[in-house]
């Protein structure tokens, strides 16, 4: 068996929440969220980690996050760049963000020789989650079409008050495959259950046990085939349409290769409550959680002792 692996996206700036979210310490003995994350991962089996980070925060990343993680699991680093694009493509003049989820999968190919889960650096997930992640990863292979899994959330336990949220819900058959995914990137929550928009002033209900992705993926080989052979595709259509935020994204690269016949996804689901800090007004409630969960026994006061 080759031990699968833990990929965790933290390249992010954080535009919303104002600052470097992914090493902001929320637990009492100064962890970040993805320390959680990490040791939940550990527990349930993992044993390889890999940071997806940027170039300018190496140094204060590795020092605050990457080297208490560094005693317990072995930790490999990659870097997302804009200029990580193929030829004869070029970066638009003006462009800062990142090309996205997808496109940070790819910069960690070298990595990945071995069945992996991608998870976001700023969402607390659950233990039950990586568990639930270990095994399958543990045994996956593909068939006669490319077997990846998703771990789908109840989108009312997704949301927060303070703001709106990106979320990709999910279409899931009567055997558990994943059908479709729709990514909303605007979604409220309301006195009459979670809304989105998508030109800002009409807004549309969703059901709030709608299963939801919180990018923790599954994935094998194949899907560093899918984003390698599609990143061209996506470049030609960003750079002509909307040059300097365009992303390639994981639910939409999911969804492409399920609608053309390419994968199927199996959807685990968790009933677990997310907890993030896409604002600032969200960290509190984090760190009473962190600080709960804690006294209650499910994590010690120092992660990494």
């Amino acid at each position: 068996m080759r031990e699968p692996i833990l990929l965790i996206m933290a390249a992010g700036m954080g535009s919303r929440y104002g600052g470097l979210k992914q090493m902001d310490p929320i637990g009492p003995a100064g962890e970040v969220i993805l320390h959680y994350s990490v040791y939940d991962a550990k527990r349930a089996g993992f044993k390889r980690v890999v940071f997806l980070i940027k170039h300018e925060i190496e140094e204060d990343f590795k020092r605050l996050v990457g080297d208490p993680v560094a005693r317990h699991m072995e930790v490999r680093y990659a870097f997302q760049e804009l200029d990580k694009i193929p030829a004869p493509y070029t970066v638009p003049e003006g462009r800062t963000k990142p090309w996205g989820t997808s496109h940070a999968v790819l910069c960690c190919a070298d990595l990945l020789d071995a069945p992996f889960a991608a998870i976001n650096a700023d969402d607390f997930y659950g233990a039950e989650s990586f568990q639930t992640a270990y095994d399958w990863l543990s045994k996956a292979q593909d068939d006669e079409k490319a077997e990846w899994m998703m771990v789908g959330y109840r989108l009312a336990n997704t949301t927060t008050a303070n703001g709106y949220v990106s979320r990709g819900v999910c279409q899931v058959d009567e055997n558990g495959f994943l059908t479709g995914v729709d990514e909303r990137l605007h979604i409220v929550e309301s006195s009459d259950g979670p809304l989105y928009t998508e030109d800002g002033e009409t807004y549309h209900r969703l059901s709030p046990d709608a299963p939801v992705s919180m990018n923790l993926w599954g994935f094998t080989d194949s899907f560093l085939r899918e984003i390698r052979d599609g990143f061209p595709a996506f470049l030609e259509k960003a750079l002509a349409e909307n040059p300097k935020k365009g992303e390639y994204l994981l639910p939409v690269t999911v969804n492409d290769a399920l609608q053309a016949g390419r994968a199927r996804v199996r959807v685990l689901s968790s009933g677990a409550k997310w907890y993030g800090v896409t604002y600032p007004e969200d960290r509190p409630g984090v760190v009473a959680a962190i600080r709960r969960m804690t006294d209650e026994g499910l994590y010690p006061e120092n992660l990494w002792a």
